[in-house]
């Protein structure tokens, strides 16, 4: 996924560029599973010039207002040029929000006024996450809250080659997940064998997990939680 990071550059400890994931659940399972590597899901941290290419933006408090402010200029020119009704309804809404400090995702607009503004691709109608100056000196847990407010997860394969996070957004189904993978396994999916991440953690591992009852076979149409350790059956 990636994330833009307005109003700066980068900082010393928070760089532009691919950044790991650290989740530590990640570690917690490389301790219970033996793999030969543990691989981190990863986000990509883009700079202001990247905005329309962004999955979400993270900002720090000092520029919150600048990135509403964007939006604020855009509202007031298409309504200066008198727009059609669903717009222009839209547009008020937005406008009022924004004045109020508040975001674009957080308006409620019927489904023709979305469509109406759709092609505008307000920036604060994307996840946000404001960050105080202090949680820039500590960015391993910034970025898992950034990646987590901004609608992802992660779910785990283990064992043999490497225990692995996956990012997906929250909402993915199994299918859906089986092809961040690859696409033959989507392709070819029959089940996904699922446990899920605290039972796993009280079992004290795959194999454990399995001996107490903790599997369980789900559809394509499963919608994967967090952290869930999955084993994909598919036809090849």
């Amino acid at each position: 996924m990636k994330i833009c990071f307005f109003g700066t550059p980068g900082t010393p400890t928070l760089p532009l560029g691919k950044h790991n994931l650290k989740d530590p659940r990640l570690d917690q399972a490389d301790k219970l599973v033996e793999a030969k590597k543990k691989v981190y899901a990863q986000i990509d941290l883009l700079g202001e010039a990247e905005l329309s290419d962004c999955d979400a933006i993270l900002v720090a408090t000092d520029h919150k207002a600048d990135v509403i402010l964007r939006d604020l200029e855009l509202v007031e020119t298409r309504l200066g040029r008198t727009p059609p009704a669903d717009e222009q309804s839209a547009l008020v809404k937005l406008r009022t929000a924004l004045e109020n400090e508040q975001f674009a995702s957080t308006v409620t607009l019927s489904d023709a006024e979305r469509a109406a503004i759709a092609v505008h691709a307000f920036l604060t109608a994307k996840p946000v996450t404001v960050a105080e100056a202090a949680e820039f000196e500590a960015p391993e847990k910034l970025l898992l809250r950034a990646y987590a407010e901004s609608g992802f997860v992660s779910y785990l394969t283990v064992g043999g080659k490497e225990n692995r996070a996956w990012s997906i957004r929250r909402g993915a189904t199994a299918w859906e997940a089986a092809g961040v993978i690859h696409s033959d396994i989507q392709k070819g999916f029959i089940r996904a064998e699922i446990i899920g991440w605290d039972d796993f953690l009280q079992a004290g591992g795959e194999t454990q997990a399995k001996r107490a009852g903790k599997l369980r076979l789900e559809t394509k149409t499963y919608v994967m939680q967090d952290y869930d350790v999955v084993n994909f059956r598919f036809n090849k």
